[in-house]
This record gives C-alpha cells, structure tokens and sequence, in this order.
C-alpha cells in the first residue's frame, strides 16, 4: 500500500473513531499515529474525577472508539492487527492497532460501519412499539462476539428494581454538589460552538415520565434547555438490557465498550435506538447489590433501554485534529 494510501485509511479510521459514544459526551480518548500503527489513549484531563472514580467508564468509552477503528479498518479493506492494553508501564496506553493485510467487508460489517456516524443516545421515552424478539437474539449475539453478555430484563419486578436503583443513586448524586458541577460542566447551553458535552437538543425540554421511570441526567440544571421532540409521545420505558461481564478488569472494560458499540451499531441499522443509565453504577455498594442480587455474579458495565422513537437526536465531535497525533508514516 502506497503511503498516502495507509495515510487517508488510518485518517479515516480516527475519524470513525470520534464518532464513539461516551459519558457525558466527554470524548475522553486521543490517537497517536506511528507508521502504519495507531495508539488509543485515555485522555486523563476528560476523566471524570468524581463520576468515574477507578475510569471504568472512560474505557468503556475508550472500547466504544477502538471498536469503530476496527470496523473502519475492515470496511476500507484492511485487516485490524489489535493489542489491548500492550504495555503495563503506559497505563494510559489503552490499545495499538495495526494495519494488516487486505480483506473483504462482509455485508454485516459494511452494515455497521454505515451506522457509525448516524448512531445518536437517546434521553428520553420511546414509542410503544417494541423491539422485535428476533432483533434482541441478534443484538444478544453481538455482545456475546466480543467476550461479553447482553441481558434483556423480561422480569417486570426486576426492571422496577433497576429504575429504582437509578432514581436512587441519581437522587444521592444531586444533592453532591461537587458531583453535580461535574455533570454541569458537559451540559451544552443552546447555541453553544463546543465539540463536545451533552447539546441542549439531545434531550426534552419537558420529559414525559415513563413507568417504570428511569431517572435522566440533569443537563440543564434549571435552565428551560432542551428540544421539543417527541417529548409528550414517546412515553414508553422500551426494553431494559444490561451488559455485563464475567470479570471486571481494565480489560473487561474495554471489551464491554467494544461489546456495546457492536450492539449500538447493529440496534442503529435496524431503527432502535439507546438510552443509557450509568447512574447506580458509578457507586459501588448499588453496582455490588446488581451483581450479587440480579446478574448471577456477573459485572454491569451498562444499563441502558432500547425501543423506537421519530427523534433523530443531535450529535457533536470534536475534529480529528485536536485528537490525533501525527508521528509520520
């Protein structure tokens, strides 16, 4: 491959990846390019210092870019050669992916890649109607592809303990103040040029309450921020789903991250689209109570709820330029 070739390909491969999910919209990753390699890092200025305490989700975060890298990769037809976490003295290394030989997208991965930068979180309810059964088993399938389970919660008394816990940890974490200006500072005024943090259009002005209710971040704090959009329609809880794995290493993570973003993807493709929870698991006796009471032992890297919805949603990246680090090829 000519080098202006291996250049415009991994160009597009950290394009793919800004286009990742991640808490608060805070884009917690930067590339560094060296030859035909990319390094993803863990931005620890963009780490929530009070939300995300040992950084398990900035690398979910983290997993969520290195899944689109590799996806991109394959798209453009080229094999992604993939370390996770490579050396134990650069912790903040999170993964090396190198260029590899020349491959043929399959159409699933053609599928996926096609989604990557219309993919957007949703914030609020979705419509009543619900998320076809083969469509969970194919979403339940792709987590399982990268080394992690997605459960869909059919229990109702289970899916009232999960909106119960996020009320509760949402209802402890407001009333920290330290922790609430931490929330505020990603929550984007109406208007506002920044590349990054939650916009004011991503969420309801005047949410509807579904029921079981779920507790939503509080962007706005006070202010009448928000859109209109479906906000008196959808007013369906949709599916409850949480991701989980066996183990909970720093590895763990970044494979939850990259579990999550297949599922995303392939939610996307087919007209779902995710709402995610991470308020009760950002404290540790809650996190524990699910492992222990309603996961068989197993770790919640993500809550989250899946159903249908006419919003399109918003979305804003920061451009590769301010996250990628150019070595020369």
């Amino acid at each position: 491959m000519r080098v202006e070739d291996a250049m415009e390909t991994i160009n597009a491969a950290v394009q793919a990846a800004v286009w990742a999910p991640s808490v608060h919209n805070t884009q917690p990753w930067s590339f560094a390019v060296d030859g035909e390699e990319i390094a993803l890092r863990a931005d620890s200025d963009r780490k929530l210092r009070l939300g995300d305490v040992m950084g398990r989700e900035q690398l979910v975060s983290c997993g969520a870019a290195l899944m689109n890298v590799r996806l991109a990769l394959r798209a453009l037809g080229r094999e992604a050669q993939v370390r996770v976490l490579p050396d134990p003295d650069r912790p903040a290394l999170l993964a090396t992916v190198r260029l590899g030989g020349a491959v043929e997208a399959d159409e699933h991965t053609r599928l996926l890649h096609a989604q990557i930068e219309r993919r957007r979180t949703h914030r609020a309810g979705f419509t009543d109607e619900p998320v076809p059964g083969h469509l969970v088993e194919e979403l339940v399938y792709q987590a399982a592809a990268e080394g992690a389970r997605l459960t869909p919660i059919r229990d109702e008394a289970a899916v009232r303990v999960l909106a119960a816990l996020t009320d509760a940890a949402q209802e402890v974490q407001s009333q920290d103040r330290l922790f609430t200006l931490e929330v505020i500072r990603w929550g984007r005024p109406p208007g506002s040029t920044r590349a990054d943090g939650v916009p004011a259009e991503s969420y309801p002005r005047e949410p509807r309450r579904t029921r079981p209710h779920f507790a939503q971040r509080d962007y706005a704090h006070g202010h009448p921020w928000g859109g209109e959009s479906d906000q008196f329609a959808a007013t369906s809880t949709g599916l409850v789903a949480v991701l989980t794995t066996q183990a909970d290493s720093r590895e763990d993570w970044i494979a939850a991250g990259q579990a999550l973003q297949r599922v995303l993807l392939h939610a996307c493709a087919h007209g779902v689209r995710v709402a995610f929870h991470t308020q009760a698991l950002e404290m540790f006796h809650l996190r524990e109570f699910m492992r222990q009471e309603l996961l068989s032992g197993e770790n919640a890297q993500m809550i989250m709820r899946l159903g249908f919805t006419g919003d399109e949603g918003v979305g804003v990246r920061r451009p590769v330029g301010e996250v990628l680090e150019d070595r020369g090829i």
